[in-house]
C-alpha cells in the first residue's frame, strides 16, 4: 500500500491583541519607575521588571515575591511585599 502524503498545516499569523498594545498613560508614582510617556502595557511590565532586577528587589528566598522601595511601595498600595501576579493588578491601577 502506497503512503498518504501528508497536507501541509497552513501557517496563520498570530493576531496582535490590540487592548495589550494599546498606549496608557502611568500615574505620578508609576511614571517615576516606568517613565511619563505613554507605553503600552506590555512596556510597562517589562520596565518594572527592569528596575526590579536593577534594584535587587526578588526576594532571595522566594523568587515569586517582589520588595518594594520607596519607588515601589505607593504603586503597590502601602505593601512591603507583593508577589509577581498581585504586581499585575497593582499597576493596572496606576494605568490609564
Amino acid at each position: 500500500m502506497a503512503k498518504k502524503a501528508k497536507k501541509a498545516k497552513k501557517t496563520t499569523k498570530r493576531k496582535v491583541n490590540s487592548a495589550f498594545m494599546k498606549p496608557l498613560t502611568p500615574s505620578a508614582q508609576l511614571s517615576e519607575v516606568v517613565g511619563s510617556k505613554a507605553i503600552p502595557r506590555t512596556e510597562v511590565v517589562k520596565k518594572l521588571w527592569a528596575y526590579i532586577r536593577k534594584h535587587k528587589l526578588q526576594d532571595a528566598k522566594n523568587r515569586r515575591m517582589i520588595n518594594a522601595d520607596d519607588n515601589l511601595k505607593p504603586i503597590f498600595g502601602g505593601k512591603k511585599q507583593v508577589s509577581m501576579f498581585e504586581m499585575t493588578k497593582y499597576v493596572s491601577k496606576h494605568l490609564s
